[in-house]
């Protein structure tokens, strides 16, 4: 499976990403929602939870590379997360490295995204589970056509971490200038 932007391919992640997921991951800036940076083990166990959903779902988060250079500068894609106790919903997720924000690489890659949900996977709605205090991705999730629809609390690392659903329907997402 291979997407493309402008700018981006979005493609499976392989082992051979490792060291760029690393960079990302392991760069507490780029970590903060998470509350930490990622060891090593942690990492590896991203990669290959990823590999899994591949594998198992057809799809999960890709590799995000510049077109014009090859580069891994993040990863973007979508996977089925956790709401309420008996509710699985798709989720469009992103993270980039610190070096290319503020450049809309990660509107970009969350758009092709959405519209593969639509389009090629047929979700009736779409969502971006997002911290409340991560503003900049809410902000993608706001230029990807969503609108807030609910909150919830995620339990991680022994932290209660509020976060805010993000949502667009198929029915919005066909009204898209």
């Amino acid at each position: 499976m291979q997407l493309e932007t402008k700018r981006l391919l979005l493609r499976e992640m392989t082992a051979q990403d490792l060291p760029a997921l690393s960079a990302i991951l392991q760069d507490e800036k780029v970590m903060y929602a998470y509350e930490h940076a990622f060891s090593d083990k942690e990492v590896q166990d991203w990669l290959d939870k990823n590999l899994e959903r591949y594998r198992t779902d057809g799809f999960g988060l890709w590799a995000a590379v510049l077109k014009e250079t090859g580069a891994m500068i993040g990863q973007c894609g979508i996977t089925m997360q956790q709401i309420g106790e008996d509710k699985k919903v798709p989720e469009v997720g992103y993270l980039f490295r610190r070096d290319v924000w503020h450049q809309g690489y990660a509107t970009e890659a969350a758009m092709a995204c959405r519209d593969y949900a639509f389009a090629q996977l047929q979700f009736p709605h779409v969502f971006s589970i997002i911290r409340d205090n991560n503003i900049p991705s809410q902000k993608v999730a706001r230029r990807n056509g969503m609108t807030q629809w609910g909150s919830m609390v995620k339990h991680y690392c022994g932290i209660d971490m509020p976060h805010i659903l993000f949502r667009i329907t198929r029915e919005d997402w066909e009204q898209l200038p």
